[in-house]
């Protein structure tokens, strides 16, 4: 009887915890892309060579974008004000509909020099 008891409110608890999460709805990464995508202008510095990059983000409790990694697809050294330009851009900005909290998300960017 004591162990019927123990899984009722085992049952219970889990049951509630499930209902209780404050959940983002899944959100198409096409969208967060597109508004992402937005946010870069055209970079107000001499680009000396072309860059294929990768950018690894996330989203904080605010909703806010947080840079995890940007990394060269072509394994070459990124430029200093590339860089820059890229955590100004995008680090802590907020987009209309942010996706899920602590979701990795991957975005392909590529910068061509003038």
């Amino acid at each position: 009887m004591r162990k019927l008891k123990l899984l009722a409110l085992a049952l219970v608890i889990g049951t509630a915890s499930l209902f209780a999460r404050n959940e983002v709805p899944d959100i198409p990464v096409k969208e967060i892309r597109t508004q992402v995508v937005d946010l870069f202008k055209t970079p107000n510095f001499n680009v000396e060579k072309d860059y294929n990059l990768n950018i690894v983000f996330t989203f904080n409790s605010k909703g806010e974008i947080v840079i995890q990694s940007v990394y060269s697809i072509d394994k070459e050294k990124i430029d200093k004000e590339v860089l820059n330009y890229i955590h100004k851009t995008m680090d802590h900005k907020m987009i209309q509909t942010p996706g899920e909290l602590n979701r990795a998300f991957s975005l392909p960017l590529k910068i061509k020099r003038k």
